[in-house]
């Protein structure tokens, strides 16, 4: 693969922030900066960066960190503008150099970062990609609120003065929510228990609210990828979720060069951990583990449900393999799957 000096004269990097973005426009072949800016994050200051770069002729690149952060609105704003734009992630403090930090280091060091690489990641799509984004993103928030909220509801009880507690204990958790949200505003003049009711009542309304938040999302969701990728549906084990939590992974065609990539992606690759005359392999704990729990849940749902995924797993067990190896297995294998099913052109 040509590396990037090959193909273009500027390579100009930016080390985005909340409030300002910095560039540096390096030049691909030698490295050396030749221009520095530091704009508003606003439209405004993209236009000015857009022009810094005009100022300096030749076909260019623009190596952005935080794509889908900081770096959002200035991604967005140069796609629309015709400008390619990839992407890299924010240094560790080990790699810098001497452990020196500034804007314009970060910059020029983003620029030599991609020239370096053979292998540069592209910005995930927007559009109705960044939409189930954005539902997922605050499903789970409220699926976290919820848990923390009938966890605190829970020890209050086990708290509660005895009026409260010979009510509550022993009630399941639909149910102690329900009992909970209609309980009255305590009046007999015993503090603590008129403390504690008006607690569990507001837990429990907390919990009712959010549980209405998160029957709404997978309906919003459901009706964005029943638009954009619908076959995705037909697959066993796939259900609105998961689908949204590939689809957001995956982003757009081309983003992952190979199904090994995108298994690579969604931690489903082994990684080599071999010496000498010992040839191993270990788990892969990095790469994006919501897409990787997602792998996961649909071998699992196909483990129990489908005949073709039982009957590899019995011949795999035949085999001597364990069961935590048959699922590395199934995980890889539905990671080229749907990589080949997501890469290959819905049909109108």
């Amino acid at each position: 693969m040509a590396m990037l000096a090959d193909l273009v004269e500027l390579v100009i990097g930016v080390d985005t922030h909340k409030q300002t973005h910095t560039a540096a426009v390096v030049v691909a072949t030698t490295g050396a900066v030749i221009a520095q800016a530091t704009v508003a994050a606003t439209p405004a200051g993209y236009q000015q960066l857009l022009g810094v770069a005009d100022r300096h002729g030749g076909r260019r690149v623009w190596a952005v960190e935080s794509t889908g952060g900081y770096g959002a609105g200035l991604t967005r704003f140069l796609h629309a503008h015709a400008e390619q734009v990839v992407e890299l992630d924010r240094p560790k403090r080990a790699a810098r150099r001497h452990g020196a930090k500034s804007d314009p280091l970060d910059a020029t060091r983003a620029a030599r970062e991609a020239l370096s690489r053979n292998q540069l990641a592209q910005p995930r799509a927007a559009g109705q990609r960044a939409a189930l984004s954005v539902r997922l993103t605050a499903r789970r928030s409220a699926v976290q609120a919820g848990t923390d909220a009938q966890r605190q509801l829970h020890a209050l009880v086990v708290a509660a003065p005895d009026p409260l507690r010979g009510r509550l204990r022993g009630l399941t958790t639909p149910r102690l929510v329900s009992i909970c949200g209609r309980l009255r505003q305590r009046t007999d003049g015993d503090l603590e228990v008129a403390a504690s009711a008006a607690s569990l009542r507001a837990l429990a309304r907390r919990i009712q609210l959010l549980d209405q938040e998160i029957a709404e999302h997978p309906r919003a969701i459901t009706v964005i990828v029943r638009d954009w990728r619908p076959e995705l549906l037909t697959r066993t084990g796939v259900g609105p979720i998961v689908a949204a939590i590939v689809l957001c992974a995956w982003s757009h065609p081309g983003r992952c060069r190979s199904d090994a990539a995108f298994a690579m992606l969604g931690g489903a690759a082994p990684i080599p951990a071999s010496s000498g005359q010992t040839v191993r392999v270990r788990l892969n704990r990095s790469g994006d583990r919501q897409l990787n729990q997602a792998l996961h849940v649909i071998v699992l749902t196909r483990l129990r449900y489908d005949p073709a995924t039982r009957a590899y797993a019995q011949r795999r067990r035949a085999e001597g393999k364990t069961n935590r190896e048959i699922k590395r297995c199934l995980v890889r294998y539905v990671a080229r799957q749907l990589y080949q099913l997501l890469e290959t052109a819905p049909s109108l």
